[in-house]
């Protein structure tokens, strides 16, 4: 065939048409022209960054015959053998169909020959990690030394899987993906000289598409040459490449930050209809917001974004007033649901669903705007400053903690019945919180109780041990109990109370009636000191700026420090 295709016509000849590989190429001249060029080299990248390229180029400077020169004439005869793939000294080997350890084998018995017209014999092994276990093994010891006029050049895409005594015996090269902005200009230089018109919005699609590698550009570019006689638009590469329309990304986004639902779901739809794949769309839709984020933030775009420069000032303009806090929650969003777009067999349908619950999803406010605005609320109710700090966590909604509560033993518990008991909520009005000591007698009539109750229901007389008798009267005796919760309960059984009315019984010789009372104890000195914070820090609970913080901020009361003031 006489015709060539894009990217071997004009594959670069020498280091200085090497397009947005500077640091690989600088080091290699620098290198030729010291004398410093290592006898093997690994060259590491993605695929049509330029590795295979970049060997030639240097198998060239190294043979030509004006060399070793950073800058090969490209016109003695070593150098047109190599640019044509014929030279009797430079050997491309392809490592995945020879990868043998015989053929390794075979390698290393050549090596020593020397070579036909050339100062050096150059091995250029093509994706060498699919080389086998054994035949690394086999390669390394003459890799480590070989002959004074053998070079090695090894390229990989996957420079992982290239066992470490390979790697510590030369010398590596990271070959970059190529920016969008370099692989543009290259492609209208190359129009040019092809005098082909085409859009530069249709270039920019095809650089976008080819993910960084300058081979896949130039054979998109190819074909698309080769389909369209006539200028080239952007709708027609749009038509050819079968890819989304980049104006419905930014159509999708001035939807939402606009909350157009309808909008969104016919654009989703439209893309839809024309057999796109969803699941690319939600991947473009993750690398635009994220390219938003970056950009409303002040970030260097140039760095970190990889757009073309108007599609940087269109969305410079589209967040211009859209806050970052907003952008961020949208982001985040996206990049939770990507699991639920993988994997679901209706993609269409769960990113409707995303896109719905972005509706849902309040703008938030800066956090300045946000104190500005609890002040004013507190201005307008008339509230006087907060009685004490309150520390919010915005982690998660919950309720405020609560003062401590008086417990069970706080209070009395009055029981009384027929049969059994009658529980009262407060004491029984008239009677004094706290009573004198009991008289010798009263004492032996408990203990007699006690003794009377402890042969019929022993674990009813443990449960009354710190109990004693408050008041007697005809009618009936009035207890203390000094117990937990769980022997209150126990006293308090029907079962219980007829065991301590017919110890009354036989003592009296006639019906009584029994109340219980819980034993009041009195509060120590840390207690009576604490009274004074917990009320501060219950006003402060109950404050109702501090809800109102909660809500705006969805947090949680974590502590309620109270300040002190310095005496003078």
């Amino acid at each position: 065939m006489s015709y060539l295709v894009l990217a071997r016509k004009y594959r670069p000849q020498t280091f200085d048409q090497v397009v947005d590989q500077e640091h690989v190429t600088r080091t290699l001249t620098n290198a030729i022209t010291s004398d410093r060029m290592a006898h093997a080299v690994l060259f590491a990248g993605p695929r049509g960054t330029g590795k295979t390229t970049v060997a030639r180029i240097l198998a060239k400077a190294m043979n030509c015959h004006s060399g070793p020169t950073p800058c090969p004439c490209n016109d003695c005869r070593s150098c047109r053998e190599i640019t044509g793939g014929h030279a009797a000294d430079v050997f491309e080997i392809d490592g995945a169909s020879n990868n043998s350890v015989e053929q390794v084998r075979d390698l290393r018995e050549t090596v020593k020959y020397m070579p036909a017209h050339s100062p050096y014999k150059i091995y250029i092994i093509d994706e060498v990690h699919m080389l086998s276990t054994a035949a690394f093994n086999a390669l390394l010891k003459t890799l480590e030394e070989p002959p004074g006029h053998v070079m090695f050049i090894f390229a990989t895409t996957e420079p992982h899987k290239i066992p470490i005594t390979i790697h510590s015996r030369c010398q590596r090269y990271d070959f970059r993906r190529i920016k969008l902005d370099a692989i543009l200009q290259h492609m209208q230089s190359l129009c040019e000289i092809e005098k082909v018109k085409i859009d530069l919005e249709a270039l920019t699609l095809i650089a976008r598409e080819a993910g960084g590698s300058m081979r896949d550009a130039l054979c998109l570019l190819d074909q698309i040459m080769a389909c369209i006689a006539d200028r080239i638009t952007y709708a027609q590469v749009v038509d050819l490449l079968g890819v989304i329309d980049n104006k419905q990304i930014f159509d999708i986004t001035t939807a939402l930050l606009s909350a157009d639902i309808p909008g969104i779901l016919k654009i989703l739809d439209a893309i839809y209809d024309r057999g796109h794949d969803m699941k690319r769309l939600y991947a473009d839709l993750v690398a635009h917001f994220r390219n938003l984020v970056l950009i409303k933030m002040g970030i260097d775009s140039r760095q970190l974004v990889d757009l073309p420069e108007h599609d940087i000032l269109q969305i410079t303009e589209i967040v211009q007033n859209v806050s970052s806090a907003y952008l961020h929650q949208v982001f985040d969003l996206f990049f939770q649901q990507e699991s639920t777009i993988k994997y679901s067999n209706h993609p269409k349908l769960a990113l409707e669903m995303i896109f719905l619950r972005l509706f849902q999803v309040k703008p938030a406010l800066p956090i300045d705007t946000l104190i500005d605005k609890l002040d004013l609320l507190r201005r307008e109710m008339g509230l006087q400053p907060l009685p004490a700090t309150v520390t919010p966590s915005a982690e998660a909604n919950s309720e405020p903690i609560p003062t401590t509560a008086p417990g069970p033993a706080n209070h009395p518990l009055p029981t009384t019945g027929d049969s059994g008991s009658l529980d009262r909520q407060h004491q029984a009005p008239g009677l004094p919180k706290k009573t004198a000591a009991p008289d010798k007698d009263v004492d032996a009539v408990w203990q007699r109780m006690r003794e009377n109750i402890s042969q019929t229901n022993p674990s009813l007389a443990a449960c009354l041990a710190d109990s004693r008798i408050r008041k007697q009267s005809d009618q009936g005796l009035e207890i203390e109990v000094n117990a937990s919760g769980f022997q209150l309960s126990t006293i308090r059984r029907k079962r219980s109370m007829a065991a301590l009315k017919r110890a009354g019984r036989k003592i009296f010789g006639r019906e009584m009636q029994i109340e219980i009372y819980v034993k009041e104890n009195e509060p120590s000195e840390e207690t009576k000191k604490k009274r004074p914070e917990n009320q501060i820090k219950s006003d402060a609970l109950n404050h109702p700026l501090v809800s109102e913080a909660i809500e705006i901020f969805k947090g949680k009361l974590v502590d309620v420090k109270i300040l002190k003031e310095d005496k003078p």
